[in-house]
């Protein structure tokens, strides 16, 4: 039985349970549950703290593990990114108060307060950089203001928490995340379970980012509409019963799909309809 841990609480955790329900697992019905079976797809699901997931996978008493890239990093596990899930996304940055750094070189000899002190120690570290670092669980922003550092490192959103504190970011971003699946590092990936999984997710990202487009074009059309509707290998054509008419039928990104609905008209094509994609195998 596969075991995989999911997170409890938090900006991940209901993302991450709605995409594997959506991937068709048995997910959890009480936040306060621990542990969910999934006895008719072989899984068996863990919810655990989001920054202690990467440790679990690490050491090998989990298969697979769902979590933030920034609490992979900052962990210093054993356990390896296997495949994004574009959710949660964040951006972290230095920040300071405003005017009294311009960039990373500008760290040498200071003190940096954070809460993710692996995620900055290894970006000091890539850029040969000496500086001391503080570590902090939550509110790092108030650092600065009680010297505890000089310079802050932290998730940045719309940076109003930064601004409110009378700071703002310098430099380049440190890193960006997203939700991840993980591994144990040197793990087979290869295996027929774990890639059964990662094909199902696969699919839920393909079915959120495309939809379905059928619409009716005239056969000197045809060229001019496949150009707009290539699909993913190529699209499905049928005749219609009225003669110099075919039905196409194409996968397209949902983002660009009234455009596509727009252009589509203007060239002939009529009856052009979008449908969702509720799974997906490519």
């Amino acid at each position: 039985m596969l075991r995989i841990a999911v997170p409890n609480k938090g900006s991940l955790s209901g993302p991450a349970g709605d995409m594997l329900h959506e991937a068709g697992y048995r997910q959890r019905r009480e936040s306060k549950e621990l542990r969910t079976v999934d006895p008719v797809n072989e899984v068996e699901f863990f919810y655990l703290r989001p920054r202690d997931i990467a440790i679990y996978v690490s050491s090998g008493q989990l298969d697979i593990g769902i979590t933030g890239r920034d609490l992979l990093i900052d962990s210093g596990a054993g356990a390896e990114e296997i495949l994004p899930l574009g959710f949660a996304r964040s951006t972290f940055h230095f920040a300071a108060r405003p005017g009294t750094f311009a960039g990373t070189a500008d760290l040498k000899g200071r003190t940096v307060a954070t809460s993710y002190e692996g995620i900055v120690a290894r970006h000091l570290a890539d850029n040969a950089i000496d500086a001391s670092v503080v570590h902090l669980d939550g509110a790092v922003e108030t650092a600065i203001e009680l010297g505890v550092a000089e310079i802050i490192a932290d998730v940045v959103e719309t940076g109003t928490s930064l601004r409110n504190a009378g700071l703002e970011v310098f430099g380049e971003p440190i890193m960006t995340s997203e939700a991840v699946v993980i591994r144990r590092t040197g793990a087979d990936t290869d295996e027929p379970k774990v890639q059964q999984f990662l094909r199902r997710l696969q699919g839920v990202l393909v079915a959120r980012t495309y939809v379905m487009m059928d619409y009716d074009c005239r056969v000197e059309q045809l060229e001019k509409a496949v150009a707009l509707t290539p699909g993913l290998e190529s699209p499905t054509v049928s005749p219609l019963h009225n003669e110099g008419w075919v039905a196409v039928r194409a996968m397209v990104p949902t983002k660009d799909a009234q455009r596509i609905m727009d252009d589509l008209y203007a060239i002939g094509a009529r009856a052009i309809l979008t449908t969702a994609i509720h799974a997906c195998r490519l």
